[in-house]
């Protein structure tokens, strides 16, 4: 299984990476998706929020990647970023987030990691909007529920396929303030 994923913010997850991706994208449709968002016996599909709600997405995700084991790569794209899903549609918010670049992985926890940290490394005004959809939702109990369940490791290497191994710095240090 190839993950491809447009890295982003999320409504209700805080940011969509390869976690959510899957976590959601691989749920079956009104069932799998309703026991992720909703308590059970409520009449609002959205009931379920915040750590909960990354809980679940995550558990949903580790079905998958028991599934695929060793089988399941995964590509994160870091263009175009908006704090808003594409489930949002015309009505998302603009895209403010400059463009970092594209990372690869067999792990889907250090990919989600590494993508997180690199947004984090932005300049403040540069990430200010995308880290506080990140932290107002509580998008990073992604991570640490991974690790959790052993879904991978969230000590990585960057490496540049032109440049080998680089630090988080030196991978945003020429990002340039997106202009839409």
């Amino acid at each position: 299984m190839l993950v491809l994923t447009h890295f982003k913010g999320h409504t209700m997850g805080g940011f969509g990476g390869s976690n959510k991706n899957i976590g959601i994208g691989c749920a079956d449709g009104r069932i799998g998706k309703g026991m992720i968002h909703t308590v059970e016996g409520s009449s609002n599909m959205w009931s379920i929020a915040e750590e909960e709600l990354m809980e679940r997405i995550t558990e949903s995700s580790k079905a998958t990647v028991d599934h695929f084991g060793k089988q399941i790569a995964y590509i994160n794209c870091l263009r175009n970023m908006s704090v808003s899903c594409d489930c949002e549609g015309v009505g998302a918010e603009p895209v403010v987030t400059p463009n970092i670049g594209i990372l690869a992985s067999t792990d889907i926890l250090a990919i989600d990691q590494a993508s997180v940290d690199l947004v984090f490394a932005l300049g403040e005004d540069d990430r200010k909007a995308l880290v506080e959809r990140i932290t107002t939702r509580h998008g990073l109990r992604q991570l640490t529920y991974m690790k959790e369940m052993g879904m991978g490791n969230d000590r990585y290497h960057l490496i540049d396929i032109d440049n080998d191994e680089i630090t988080l710095a030196d991978a945003v240090k020429d990002v340039v303030p997106f202009e839409g």
